[in-house]
């Protein structure tokens, strides 16, 4: 008589499993559901952006943290900005994880123009950089200023790039040795550059820690 109770107390414990089971698969298809939800509504908008429509990036999205993860290739600073700001704008508040490249357009020599030029005059003055006169050092300083914005051991923002007859002076703070090194290697690896004057400061306090990392 008592094989009753202990089969009715077995079906239920099974009866609760399968219920729990049943939970976590709709959750998780649910979660993927979301997902696949947020990425289309950002990529949707990305894709009827003009200014970015061309461009090839992925959207990878997390519900659960609230987060989505861009990644792909850009050609500007405005052009990553514009992919975050839509994402943003078909996901309000939304957190976006920047993974985006950005590889500055290459301008050929015989494509680089003397508007080009006096547009690049007029930004290194503001920035502080010393400029030559010619077409040919503004056409430089715009290559060397791509390559150091696109590299990400390397801080632009506290560099100056001067740039006379051929000759490349870098001048500010740097936050390594070796952003130093690399700093100085693509200036001299741009075509027209006759010589490289690298004054940049390594951050103080930063030569040593260096030194550290390579003796551990």
């Amino acid at each position: 008589m008592r094989i009753l109770p202990a089969i009715a107390l077995s079906a239920a414990i099974a009866s609760v499993g399968c219920t729990t089971t049943g939970t976590n698969a709709n959750t998780s298809q649910n979660t993927r559901q979301n997902s696949s939800d947020w990425e289309q509504s950002i990529k949707s908008k990305l894709a009827s952006d003009p200014k970015i429509a061309k461009r090839k990036i992925d959207v990878s999205a997390d519900p659960g943290k609230n987060q989505v993860t861009l990644s792909g290739t850009v050609y500007s600073k405005a052009e990553r900005m514009e992919a975050i700001n839509d994402a943003k704008a078909a996901r309000p508040g939304v957190e976006v994880v920047d993974n985006i490249e950005l590889k500055p357009r290459e301008i050929p020599k015989r494509a680089y123009t003397g508007k080009m030029a006096n547009h690049e005059h007029e930004r290194s003055k503001a920035n502080g950089d010393k400029l030559g006169s010619s077409l040919e050092d503004a056409r430089i300083h715009t290559k060397i200023d791509s390559k150091l914005i696109a590299d990400t051991k390397v801080t632009p923002r506290r560099i100056k790039i001067d740039v006379v007859n051929g000759v490349v002076t870098l001048r500010g703070t740097v936050d390594s040795p070796e952003a130093k090194a690399k700093a100085s290697s693509m200036a001299m690896r741009t075509v027209g550059v006759k010589k490289v004057n690298n004054l940049l400061r390594v951050r103080a306090g930063q030569s040593r820690i260096s030194e550290d990392l390579r003796e551990d």
